[in-house]
């Protein structure tokens, strides 16, 4: 029991990154991983021995905030230091960051989640596919639309419409 509480300690500070990206505020991230650990917690023993404690707790993190999405949602405050171990503390970096925060936040969620999962999480694509449930393929496609959107949100240019024009 020890070595599982020490396991699900040590991705406590992983959990808070993604969820400080994921929402963009901090205290809706500290309250989602809080209540991400409190469920882990609960459920460790539904935790398959052997198995990556970090996906199953990215799962559980997931369908709590796909749980709070279908709830109304409050303001959120801007992502202030989620990627700095990334970025250099300088002016110029600070608007940067603002800048990749607030095109983050133009992406679908479903986008949005598996882009943060795989390049600020370094996590696996079968690993963010466990997370989520959902296919390996559909963790590609989500992956390849997300960093075409966030590079054209980035470089200011108009995003295609996803209405079909019916004559």
């Amino acid at each position: 029991m020890q070595d599982e509480r020490d396991r699900l300690i040590a991705c406590i500070p992983r959990l808070r990154r993604y969820a400080r990206a994921l929402l963009g505020g901090r205290a809706e991230a500290d309250d989602l991983v809080q209540d991400t650990v409190e469920r882990g917690w609960d459920r460790l023993a539904s935790w398959r021995r052997g198995s990556d404690m970090r996906a199953w707790l990215f799962g559980i993190m997931h369908n709590l905030h796909a749980d709070q999405q279908r709830r109304p949602s409050l303001a959120t405050e801007p992502l202030d230091d989620a990627l700095q171990p990334a970025m250099a503390d300088t002016t110029s970096h600070g608007l940067a960051l603002r800048d990749m925060d607030q095109a983050l936040q133009q992406l679908p969620p479903e986008q949005r989640e598996v882009l943060l999962m795989v390049a600020l999480e370094e996590m696996r694509y079968d690993e963010v596919a466990a997370a989520l449930d959902i296919p390996l393929g559909t963790v590609m496609s989500r992956l390849s639309r997300g960093r075409e959107r966030l590079r054209l949100i980035l470089q200011g240019q108009p995003l295609p419409s996803t209405l079909k024009v019916v004559k």
